[in-house]
């Protein structure tokens, strides 16, 4: 049963100015926790959403790793995922994810999920959501980790230029 639409327009509205006065504060602060925070709403409510068992499945994975990522940055924890696995870069659903930081990965997952559901999606308030969320994540990869920010950027561009194709 689709979900109510009369509040939606407002409550994307909303997200989408907590998400941008969010990125702001973090680049101007470098701090990624603060532009976690500000998503917050904009990633539970694309989960209260989505609908169809591919996006609700991909909706909740996205709460979760964004969860994961709080919990990462709340306690620093920095693990080099590169040099554990041995390699730079990895697959998940058919996009190529560069690693390194722990702390970056999970941004990039967000990424590639909000690929999916903007994708995959109907609903005109979950594709904004999607797109809140996409811009977000590179802000948190960029705060985390500006060095490798552009191979994350080269990633998805290629990922969404391989789409449209």
């Amino acid at each position: 049963m689709p979900k109510p639409t009369k509040s939606a327009g407002v409550i994307c509205t909303v997200c989408s100015i907590l998400a941008l006065a969010g990125i702001i504060l973090g680049l101007m602060k470098s701090n990624p926790l603060i532009i976690t925070f500000f998503l917050l709403p904009g990633v539970v409510y694309e989960v209260y959403r989505t609908e169809g068992k591919s996006t609700k499945l991909s909706s909740i994975i996205l709460l979760v790793v964004f969860i994961l990522e709080i919990i990462l940055i709340l306690f620093k924890i920095n693990i080099d995922l590169s040099r554990f696995l041995g390699r730079s870069s990895t697959y998940v659903a058919h996009y190529n994810i560069p690693l390194g930081d722990i702390r970056v990965v999970g941004p990039g997952i967000m990424v590639v999920l909000s690929i999916i559901l903007f994708l995959r999606t109907n609903g005109i308030y979950t594709k904004w959501l999607s797109v809140i969320i996409f811009i977000t994540s590179f802000a948190l990869i960029y705060t985390i980790d500006p060095v490798n920010f552009g191979k994350f950027l080269n990633t998805a561009v290629q990922s969404i230029l391989y789409r449209l194709h």
